[in-house]
């Protein structure tokens, strides 16, 4: 019987590295995906949506569907569930990985803030108007409503509804990736002078930062919260090295 591997999605990482254990072939592979993107990116595998419960209703499922594998893939700011998953892992005495691509880090000529959460953020504008691009989730950027006082260009894969509380805003839709080219464009024309932004990590959101840098615009970026301390790997090749190295112990124990 083929072994079943449960990655935990929602990123680019997960769906490349779903992608390769597939191609390996005799695993069945299941991604799981929160369900908050209405209109997710196609997937190489089955897809399951939604959540399990806290840990406790993921070791059921990991149970019930005899698990040999979790890999926890998701958004380096997805806290609760890699918490979850972790704990999950335990209970069902599962193995576990985790697939966390490294946190961008400032280079010569970026104008970085660091804070703690989107709270902070907002506070860090200050009171003085600014035109801010909000490069955040579309659950992150109610907070920005208790300061209405600045110009907001919000880009989200999906639309933000109800809109912002707040009088001057303009909304994009778009999924990434983006180049440096269209970003700087992107920034000049709203005359952007602030940018909010996670530290998400990885190619397909880091031109804003470059363009930032070239534009001499702050960047306020929310720091990355802390995480389970499991087995982990930076890129889809160390995990898909890791994957095969714990699938093949299991194989050697059946």
């Amino acid at each position: 019987m083929a072994h079943h591997v449960l990655i935990l999605g929602g990123t680019t990482e997960a769906r490349q590295l779903a992608g390769r254990l597939i191609e390996r072939g005799g695993l069945k592979i299941t991604l799981s995906l929160a369900g908050r993107t209405r209109e997710p990116a196609a997937q190489p595998v089955p897809v399951r949506t939604g959540g399990f419960g806290g840990a406790e209703g993921l070791a059921r499922y990991l149970a019930q569907e005899h698990i040999r594998l979790l890999i926890d893939a998701t958004h380096p700011y997805a806290a609760q569930i890699s918490r979850n998953a972790a704990g999950a892992a335990k209970l069902a005495n599962v193995p576990i990985l985790a697939l966390r691509r490294p946190p961008w880090l400032p280079v010569a000529g970026d104008r970085w803030t660091e804070v703690a959460s989107l709270g902070e953020a907002a506070e860090r504008l200050g009171n003085a108007p600014h035109r801010v691009f909000l490069a955040l989730g579309r659950q992150d950027v109610r907070v920005f409503s208790t300061a209405p006082q600045h110009f907001y260009l919000i880009r989200s894969v999906d639309p933000i509804e109800p809109p912002l509380d707040v009088p001057h805003a303009t909304y994009l839709t778009a999924r990434g990736p983006f180049d440096e080219e269209s970003e700087r464009a992107l920034l000049q024309s709203y005359g952007i002078d602030a940018i909010v932004a996670k530290n998400s990590g990885g190619d397909a959101t880091y031109a804003k930062i470059v363009a930032a840098r070239a534009l001499g615009i702050e960047v306020i970026v929310i720091r990355r919260p802390e995480l389970p301390d499991v087995p982990t790997a930076e890129t889809v090749d160390e995990a898909e090295a890791g994957a095969a190295h714990v699938l093949a112990s299991a194989k050697r124990g059946e």
